[in-house]
C-alpha cells in the first residue's frame, strides 16, 4: 500500500474494471492542490453543474471547515437518531470529450492567419493569441477524475457534518457507518475523502491511514442504486440513445441567443464564424469554470464571456438537464423511485429498532453519486418545478426559474435526511420527525413549505411512490408484435 497523501485502497464490492480505474486515479493525483487565496469571477453564479460548492454556498468562505447551523434545525428535546446522506462527488477533471473539444478550439486559434491590424492599430489585444499560446494543461487520461480540490470539498464536508451532527457522528458509531458509492472513480475517491475527513475530525493531527484500514470502513458499490439511470433500459433507449429527445437542447443552440454569441465570440477570437459551434462556445466557458475550479485560477477562457453571455450559456446546460433529469422526460425521475424507497427503508428500520429500545444499526448512511443521481430524485419529490417547462424558445421569461442546476448540484451537492426522536412528544406519532437538508441549508417541504415534518405524515404524502414503485417494469420497453396478422 502506498502511504501519504496518494495512497490506495480497496473497495469490499467492485467490478474488477472499476478497481482498475480507481488504482489509476489514486497513483495519478498528487498534483494541483489549491491555492491559498481564492480566485473569484463574475461568471460564477452561472456555471451550472460544473459549479463550486462554494460558490453556491458562500457562507462557506469565512471557514469551510466549521459547521454552518441552520437556525431552523431541530434541537432541546428532539435528539437526531440517523442521518441519510445523498451526496455529489466532489470537483472533477473535464472527461475526455470535453478535452478533445477544448483540443479542437485550441488547435483553430493556433492556425489563425495574420491579426486584425486594426485591432493593434487601436491598441486593442488579442485575445484569441493569448488564448493560443495558453497552457492546454488537460490530458485525456484525466476523464472525469476526482482532482485534489474535489477531495478537499469532502473532507470539508465531513468535519462540518461532523461537527454540526456529533452525536451521530460520534467515534463509537464510527464502524455502524454505511458508504454506498457509484462505480465511477471519481465517486470512490469521494466516499475515501469523506472518510478521510471523518479521521481528520477524530484524531486531528494525525495523518489518517489507508481506508481500507480504517474502523469506519471502505464504501461499497452499488450502481443499481446509485446509477439507476443506467439500468433503466427505457431511458437508455427513449431518451440517452435517441437523437430526438433533446430537441430543445439543440433548437436553442441554433436560436439567436447562441447565435450571437457565436457571433461575438469569433470576432473576439478572430476566427470564423463558420468554424465554431455552440458545443466549442460551452467548452470554452467550462474551461473557465474548470480552471477556476481545480486551479484556482482565472485564466484568459473567462475573459471571452460577459454575464449576458453567461446567462445564455447557463440555460442551455440547465435545458439538457432539465430534459435528461427527470423534469421534462419523467422517466428518469420515475426510475429513481427505488433509491427513495432505499432511503425510507432505513428510517424505518430507525424507528422500530428505537421503539424496540435497540441500538441503530446503522446511525449514518452515506451514498456517493452524480448529479444525474440527485436531480430526478428531486424532481420525483417535487422539488424546482417551474409552472413552464423550459424549452428552446422561453429563455426570457425564464430568467426567474426554480430549475438552476448550478445552484442545486454544484460539486459536492447533498441532500440529507435527518431523523429525530423527539422524548417530550404529546402522542407516539410526533415521537419521530424528520428534516430534509439540500447543500447544508433546510429544505421546506415541497407541499407544505414546513421546515419539519412528522414521519408518519412525511411517509403519507410520499406513499403513492413508495407503494406503487416497479422500477422493472416503469423501465420496460414496451413489447413489440412481430408476429403476422391473420
Amino acid at each position: 500500500m502506498l502511504r501519504g497523501p496518494c495512497r490506495l485502497f480497496r473497495v469490499s464490492v467492485a467490478p474488477v474494471a472499476a478497481l482498475a480505474v480507481a488504482l489509476v486515479s489514486s497513483l495519478s493525483r498528487c498534483s494541483l492542490l489549491e491555492p491559498e487565496d481564492r480566485v473569484v469571477s463574475p461568471l460564477s453564479p452561472y456555471f451550472g453543474t460544473k459549479t463550486r460548492y462554494e460558490d453556491a454556498n458562500p457562507g462557506l468562505l469565512p471557514d469551510p471547515e466549521a459547521p454552518r447551523r441552520d437556525p431552523q434545525l431541530l434541537e432541546e428535546t428532539c435528539t437526531p437518531v440517523q442521518l441519510v446522506a445523498l451526496i455529489r462527488h466532489g470537483t472533477r477533471y473535464p472527461t475526455t470529450k470535453q478535452i478533445r473539444k477544448l483540443r479542437q478550439l485550441h488547435g483553430l486559434l493556433q492556425a489563425r492567419g495574420p491579426g486584425d491590424d486594426r485591432i493593434r492599430a487601436a491598441g486593442g489585444g488579442d485575445l484569441g493569441a493569448v488564448l493560443a499560446n495558453w497552457p492546454l494543461w488537460y490530458a485525456d487520461w484525466m476523464d472525469g477524475q476526482l482532482v485534489e480540490k474535489g477531495r478537499q470539498d469532502m473532507r470539508q464536508l465531513a468535519l462540518r457534518l461532523a461537527s454540526l451532527f456529533p452525536v451521530l457522528f460520534s467515534r463509537e458509531n464510527c464502524g455502524r457507518l454505511q458508504l454506498v458509492t457509484s462505480s465511477k472513480h471519481r465517486c470512490v475517491d469521494s466516499g475515501a475523502a469523506f472518510l478521510q475527513g471523518l479521521w481528520q475530525h477524530y484524531h486531528p493531527g494525525l495523518p489518517p491511514p489507508d481506508v481500507a484500514d480504517m474502523e469506519c470502513g471502505p464504501p461499497r458499490i452499488n450502481d443499481k442504486l446509485m446509477r439507476f439511470f443506467d439500468h433503466c433500459e427505457k431511458f437508455l433507449t427513449q431518451v440517452e440513445r435517441n437523437a430526438t429527445a433533446l430537441y430543445h437542447v439543440e433548437a436553442f443552440k441554433t436560436g439567436p441567443e447562441m447565435q450571437n454569441i457565436l457571433k461575438k465570440v469569433a470576432g473576439i477570437l478572430q476566427v470564423p464564424v463558420n468554424n465554431l459551434n455552440a458545443d466549442l462556445i460551452q467548452v470554452a466557458f467550462f474551461t473557465c469554470s474548470f480552471d477556476l475550479a481545480i486551479k484556482g485560477v482565472k485564466s484568459p477562457w473567462c475573459d471571452v464571456f460577459d454575464i449576458d453571455d453567461a446567462k445564455v450559456l447557463e440555460y442551455l446546460n440547465d435545458l439538457k438537464q432539465y430534459w435528461k433529469r427527470g423534469y421534462g422526460y419523467t422517466i428518469n425521475s420515475q426510475s429513481s423511485c427505488t433509491l427513495f424507497q432505499d432511503i425510507f427503508q432505513h428510517l424505518d428500520k430507525a424507528v422500530e429498532q428505537k421503539q424496540s429500545s435497540q441500538p441503530i444499526s446503522s446511525p449514518v448512511i452515506l451514498q456517493f453519486g452524480h448529479a444525474e443521481t440527485l436531480l430526478p430524485l428531486l424532481s420525483l419529490m417535487g422539488y424546482f418545478k417551474d409552472k413552464e417547462p423550459l424549452t428552446a424558445y422561453n429563455y426570457k421569461e425564464q430568467m426567474h426559474r426554480k430549475f438552476r442546476s448550478g445552484h442545486i448540484v454544484p460539486y459536492a451537492s447533498n441532500l440529507i435526511f435527518v431523523l429525530y426522536h423527539c422524548k417530550n412528544a404529546k402522542t407516539p406519532k410526533e415521537e419521530f420527525q424528520v428534516q430534509m437538508l439540500l447543500n447544508e441549508k433546510v429544505l421546506p417541504l415541497a407541499h407544505s413549505q414546513e421546515t419539519v415534518s412528522l414521519y408518519e405524515d412525511l411517509k403519507n404524502h410520499y406513499k403513492d411512490i413508495l407503494q406503487s414503485c416497479h422500477t422493472s417494469e416503469e423501465c420496460e420497453l414496451p413489447k413489440v408484435n412481430t408476429s403476422d396478422e391473420l
